[in-house]
């Protein structure tokens, strides 16, 4: 059953927050919810809405939820109401459709409105505004302010929008690559009607395109339906930070190709260039390429805004965008997975037709035209993008390592005010798999907890505002990362190897095999070994297997993927296969990395046994081969668990593969003591209740029981006196008539057994 809370609505004072789809909770209002600040909550009223949740003041009241007018609106309440709150699941949007004013509609691009969505939770018959969240990688604030100011006009933050639907339905949030479309009177999108008559109406007016191309491009580039060309200045190269091999690599192929067409004829070979730009959401692919080509004529054509659109629009939409380049230039298509899938439609064909007379080989007399098209997800891109007389070259932009992150932290704080020298290093440590609009977002989220810190000193002398590394920590807890938002993640904490007081045979054996090799590779390199390749951590259940390894991650600063149980397993052929390959290829451009195969048994058994028509084997043969394939994992280490070794196929615990067995036993009496003591940090105990006397009487209690014991323990003081400050032993003699010790002794010595005949073998 999902947790629910009821809570009593307040106006939220902050303006910071205003109109911007943000709710405020106690800290342990989140925590009980098991969410994490910037998750997604539904709030149900007189009608259910849902909104983005994030930590009120600690001074807040706990039973409290701080709502915006237009969240009040749109769960149709009034200030003092109660509302229940529950955790949503969320889901990127394909595509969103909103209604608003003549003045809306006519002045702001489907790019712009993206823009200004971007980071909100909607559903259908909500109310929202175009006061941004600022948490897009390709526009700030100040950006985004300006242009809905110049587009829309003064009363642009008056403006409210009527989500009318979104795809896939239910709460989604609004992503780069969405396709955010205004409806027409009859609720279809711009440029979707059946009729065709505003297939081909550009997207934004006449004034407010020729304002966007003077800004972006040279005269030659004309304003193309969907273009999101006006939204930002191009940014100088000399800014751009860890990407100095493909801004060298793009910028030689564009010189040649645009440049000295006739030094390639004179070699025999074409003026041609098509080139897919690819890498995460986020990581920049579009700001290099408009740094790059700055100077030269460009024209956009925005993949998700036009991929949405009926097919007469989006084959209209490139045939402008090339037509606008009829003396030369480079045609940019953002997100070219959204426009040219990998399931193709008729119009696919007649599209890919279009750009490849574009990019023919033309005389002497015909200028050249180049084709970069960016893409987040490459395996959904139509393969006959990539024939040799379209997109023959192919350039990635992968993760930025640490050392690039401190230096685009650097970056992006310049120029504002510190108490101090940050420590960027260890910030950039902390943060793996994180890209440059997740550091820009860090960074706000750091500059919003030195605004409140400020706010909140009244006098009168009170120095200028500073930003301080604590800020920079605070709001590591809260921002997670683009490139893992599709995935599920292991909450790192503060909690190390350190941190655990038991399990030191199994905490030496993980920092041998999954630290070192990420740490030490150079050691490694140098006593000529090749590190261990997987970690399969087994015993009973409740013993702290999944603890250790969020302490693991944590201790190593790596970027953890997670899968749980038979989550790949998908009814559709070749569907499995695929999403073990896209699991270790997220992995190897997120690294260093620990891939996280929880309940191991139920996702790699025995071949052979199954009656699922062969699915199981197909996904325990892609395991075997992304383990020990041809593509080696380089500072890639895979961890598994299980309570159940003996159902695993033998094939993936050899040696190369899962080839280290760690047993994590059940807790002994020191052991328990130590969990207890942990557990109950925060639990007002009684001074008459020694925890080490308790462990000794645990016998047979797993670390999940031990904690569960204190928590019932708590929850029999309130039953008791909802005003008990205090824990006293009659509570914890009435929680252990209700938490059990769940450990099998059966279970317990064949998990021991095995583990002595792995050690024989």
């Amino acid at each position: 059953m999902t947790a629910q809370l009821t809570l009593t609505a307040r106006l939220n004072p902050s303006a910071a927050d205003a109109r911007r789809g943000i709710v405020r909770v106690h800290r342990e209002v989140l925590t009980a919810l098991g969410l994490r600040e910037w998750d997604a909550v539904s709030i149900t009223g007189a009608r259910v809405t849902a909104a983005v949740a994030a930590a009120a003041a600690d001074d807040a009241p706990t039973g409290t939820i701080l709502l915006d007018d237009i969240t009040f609106s749109n769960a149709g309440v009034r200030e003092n109401a109660t509302v229940v709150i529950a955790p949503v699941p969320v889901h990127g949007a394909n595509r969103v459709i909103v209604t608003g004013s003549a003045l809306a509609t006519h002045g702001a691009d489907p790019a712009t409105l993206r823009r200004a969505l971007l980071g909100k939770v909607l559903s259908v018959g909500d109310a929202v505004s175009l006061l941004p969240r600022d948490l897009g990688p390709e526009l700030t604030a100040a950006e985004a302010t300006r242009t809905l100011a110049r587009s829309v006009g003064i009363t642009w933050t008056n403006e409210l929008l009527t989500v009318s639907a979104t795809e896939p339905g239910g709460p989604v949030s609004v992503q780069p690559n969405t396709a955010v479309l205004w409806a027409t009177v009859g609720g279809d999108p711009v440029g979707t009607g059946s009729d065709g008559a505003s297939a081909g109406a550009p997207l934004t007016t006449p004034s407010a395109s020729a304002s966007a191309a003077t800004q972006t491009t040279p005269p030659a580039a004309q304003s193309v339906p969907g273009s999101p060309q006006g939204s930002e200045p191009p940014r100088p190269v000399a800014e751009l930070v860890g990407v100095d091999a493909q801004v060298a690599r793009l910028t030689e192929w564009l010189t040649i190709t645009l440049d000295e067409p006739e030094v390639l004829r004179t070699l025999g070979a074409t003026p041609h260039l098509g080139v897919i730009l690819t890498g995460p959401a986020g990581v920049g692919k579009t700001t290099v390429v408009r740094s790059v080509v700055a100077g030269r004529p460009l024209a956009v054509v925005d993949g998700p805004t036009v991929g949405a659109t009926e097919a007469n629009s989006r084959l209209r939409a490139v045939t402008d965008a090339i037509g606008t380049l009829s003396g030369g230039g480079v045609l940019l298509i953002t997100d070219i997975d959204a426009l040219l899938p990998d399931e193709p439609e008729p119009v696919s064909t007649l599209i890919l037709d279009a750009l490849r007379t574009a990019l023919a080989a033309h005389d002497a007399q015909r200028p050249t035209i180049a084709l970069v098209a960016t893409s987040s997800e490459p395996a959904n891109i139509d393969a006959r993008l990539r024939d040799p007389d379209l997109c023959d070259r192919e350039l990635t932009i992968g993760l930025p390592d640490a050392a690039v992150r401190a230096k685009l932290l650097a970056a992006i704080l310049r120029g504002v005010p510190t108490d101090g020298d940050l420590d960027l290093s260890t910030v950039a440590a902390r943060t793996p798999g994180f890209v440059a609009g997740d550091l820009a977002a860090l960074a706000r989220e750091a500059a919003l907890r030195a605004a409140a810190r400020y706010t909140r000193t009244d006098s009168p002398d009170r120095p200028a505002p500073t930003l301080s590394d604590a800020d920079l920590q605070g709001a590591l807890e809260v921002i997670r990362p683009v490139s893992r938002a599709e995935s599920p993640e292991v909450a790192l904490g503060s909690i190390t190897l350190d941190d655990v007081g038991d399990m030191v045979e199994t905490k030496q054996a993980l920092t041998e095999a999954v630290l070192w090799p990420l740490q030490h590779p150079d050691t490694f390199a140098r006593l000529g070994v090749d590190p261990p390749r997987g970690v399969l951590l087994f015993g009973p259940p409740g013993c702290g297997k999944t603890f250790v390894v969020r302490a693991l991650a944590a201790s190593g600063r790596l970027s953890v993927h997670t899968v749980k149980g038979a989550e790949l397993m998908d009814k559709w052929v070749g569907a499995s296969e695929r999403a073990v390959r896209d699991l270790f290829s997220r992995a190897r451009e997120s690294a260093p990395s620990l891939i996280f195969l929880d309940e191991v048994d139920a996702l790699a058994p025995r071949r052979g046994q199954s009656t699922d028509s062969g699915v199981t084997d197909r996904v325990v043969a892609a395991l075997l081969t992304e383990l020990d394939g041809v593509e080696p994992l380089q500072d890639v280490v895979v961890l598994g668990a299980t309570n159940r070794p003996d159902l695993i196929d033998p094939a993936l615990l050899r040696p190369g593969r899962l080839e280290r067995l760690v047993f994590v036993p059940p807790p002994d009496e020191a052991a328990r003591g130590d969990i207890l003591r942990t557990s109950g940090k925060s639990v007002p105990l009684a001074d008459d209740i020694d925890l080490d006397d308790l462990a000794a009487d645990l016998d047979g209690y797993s670390a999940a029981d031990c904690s569960a014991l204190l928590r019932e323990s708590a929850l029999a003081a309130m039953r008791r006196n909802i005003d008990a400050a205090t824990v006293t032993a009659d509570d914890i003699a009435d929680a252990r008539t209700r938490v059990r010790p769940s450990l099998d002794p059966d279970q317990v010595e064949n998990l021991r057994a095995y583990a002595e005949r792995r050690l024989d073998q």
